[in-house]
């Protein structure tokens, strides 16, 4: 048998040609061995026809073994011959013949060292990609917490418009002069508490004497 590898003819037949080979030259060696029990068979049959015959069915075993060797050692010779012709004339695709499938390489031809700088090109747009992508969920983080801090500072303004709008009710309509009246109101407003505090503590102890 061939020890060619013969991988473009597996491609293309979806086999291997040797096992092709293979399989043709065990159907012929079984045929070969069914034909001659057979002619045993036949044999012993017509012997049985003749009673006066010495010949014995072991003699006759032997005699058929000697000529299925016989037979072997020249189907193998001839075998030899005819897988020499099918595998170079019959499931050989010759040199100079592509594929259809692989009509692409010939179209687009590369070397081993730029098939191997083409994956390295792509093994860095891989990571180009990948830092890409990471900025770009960096990105949109940043963008959530501006949109949180935008929200904050329009709630502060909120808070500011409201303080103006009290501010005017009581006919401050300047910043400072609406600070300088909310910190004169905070004044008074600690005094009062302090004086109620006051109150509450004579109110404790005038109980107690009670």
């Amino acid at each position: 048998m061939s020890v060619n590898p013969m991988a473009y003819e597996a491609q293309f037949f979806g086999f291997t040609p040797q096992t092709c080979m293979l399989r043709i030259y065990t159907a012929f060696q079984d045929y070969l061995f069914e034909m001659m029990l057979v002619v045993e068979r036949v044999i012993l049959k017509k012997l049985d026809g003749f009673p006066g015959c010495k010949i014995s069915p072991c003699q006759i075993r032997k005699s058929t073994e000697k000529f299925l060797l016989f037979m072997k050692d020249h189907f193998d010779k001839l075998f030899s011959k005819m897988e020499e012709v099918l595998l170079q004339l019959v499931l050989n695709i010759p040199e100079n013949v592509i594929l259809p499938e692989d009509k692409v390489h010939e179209q687009y031809p590369y070397t081993k060292e730029q098939f191997q700088a083409l994956q390295e090109e792509i093994q860095q747009l891989q990571q180009q990609y990948r830092a890409e992508a990471s900025a770009g969920q960096a990105l949109q983080a940043e963008l959530e917490e501006q949109k949180a801090v935008r929200a904050e500072l329009e709630k502060i303004l909120q808070w500011f418009d409201g303080l103006d709008n009290i501010c005017r009710e009581h006919g401050t309509s300047n910043f400072k002069e609406s600070f300088a009246f909310l910190t004169q109101n905070c004044k008074k407003l600690q005094a009062v508490l302090k004086d109620v505090e006051k109150k509450s503590k004579k109110i404790k102890k005038h109980d107690q004497l009670l």
